[in-house]
């Protein structure tokens, strides 16, 4: 046939690999073969990872600009109460993330009790001198919860008062510790959170640790048994150990308007390096629901009832908390 080779009588069979000698090593005329161009080699896991990073670090650009871009022309939602949920996860939390994964290094228990779609009432304990414990909260229920909740806390007077802080509590979603926009949030199916120790829990001394405080007259379990949605316990173990109060400054924290002014053992002595809270280990556990849809609203105005929910919540924080802190073990565990 055209353009066919043409056969020759002495044509031989060239095998591809060459038969090997009875100890296992190539003939001496073997030559090695020869290296794949580069074109046919796959890229080296270096160049990968440079790959990866690039299209990481293009994408992080990205979203930043689209971030800005919608801050900048107004395309961004707010609620009622001033929450900003783009602003709190994409830069308020985010700030605030290291502290919870790395410093200290927070677990979750129990969060399936907490509700995906509908409103619930938080009830935690409050510890730490300073209220990072309102903050982790916040960052567990976004980032460990299966829905992403963001928990609405209520906050105590003081914290509105001051400029910056208030604003940024707005911003983030909390509001004023008030019977009504406790029960509007709570009606409308959000996660509302509350620390009814207030000062008194999160101000305590030290030789006082994870030993709750005085609840108040209630007003919390009132406002669950009025929007009928369940109260979940929650216990807070290691923001005890993060600033561990010895001492209190009352004359300067009167003079200040503060509710307490705390001694610890490198505040005031270091200065601001004094302000570095502690990397003790956490542990946030989410107690079985409380329901209150058995009561009539009508019922939120009985003072017995008020006060008998509440001391129940109250003894359910407490059993939680001795039980996570023989889980958790020692505050400080080495680093690995």
């Amino acid at each position: 046939m055209a353009g066919e080779p043409a056969e020759t009588d002495d044509a031989q069979v060239i095998p591809i690999t060459r038969a090997r000698s009875p100890h296992g090593s190539p003939p001496s005329d073997h030559e090695p073969p020869s290296e794949p161009p580069p074109s046919e080699r796959g890229a080296a896991p270096d160049e990968d990872g440079d790959r990866d990073l690039d299209r990481d670090l293009d994408r992080g650009l990205a979203e930043m600009l689209a971030f800005l871009r919608r801050r900048i022309t107004g395309e961004y939602e707010v609620d009622e109460f001033g929450f900003d949920p783009e602003l709190t996860d994409k830069v308020l939390l985010e700030l605030i993330r290291p502290l919870y994964r790395h410093w200290f290094r927070v677990e979750t228990v129990g969060m399936h009790n907490v509700p995906g779609d509908s409103g619930a009432l938080v009830v935690a304990n409050h510890s730490g001198t300073l209220p990072l414990d309102g903050l982790m909260l916040q960052v567990a229920l976004h980032d460990d919860h299966p829905e992403r909740r963001a928990v609405r806390l209520l906050g105590a007077d003081l914290v509105y008062q001051l400029p910056l802080l208030g604003h940024l509590s707005r911003k983030t979603g909390h509001t004023l510790a008030c019977r009504d926009d406790a029960d509007r949030l709570l009606r409308k199916g959000e996660l509302v959170g509350v620390f009814p120790e207030g000062f008194k829990g999160v101000g305590k001394p030290f030789s006082e640790r994870y030993k709750l405080q005085r609840f108040g007259r209630g007003g919390f379990v009132a406002s669950a048994i009025r929007a009928g949605v369940p109260i979940v316990p929650c216990s807070i173990v290691g923001a005890e150990e993060i600033y561990p109060k010895v001492g209190d400054l009352r004359f300067l924290a009167r003079a200040l308007g503060l509710p307490y002014l705390p001694i610890t053992p490198l505040f005031p002595l270091l200065g601001p390096l004094g302000l570095v809270p502690l990397p003790s280990k956490w542990m946030i556990g989410f107690g079985e629901p409380i329901r209150t849809d058995q009561f009539d609203p009508a019922d939120a105005d009985d003072p017995m009832l008020v006060f008998n929910l509440t001391d129940q919540v109250r003894e359910v924080i407490q059993q939680q908390l001795n039980e996570l802190r023989l889980q958790r073990g020692h505050a400080f565990p080495p680093f690995f």
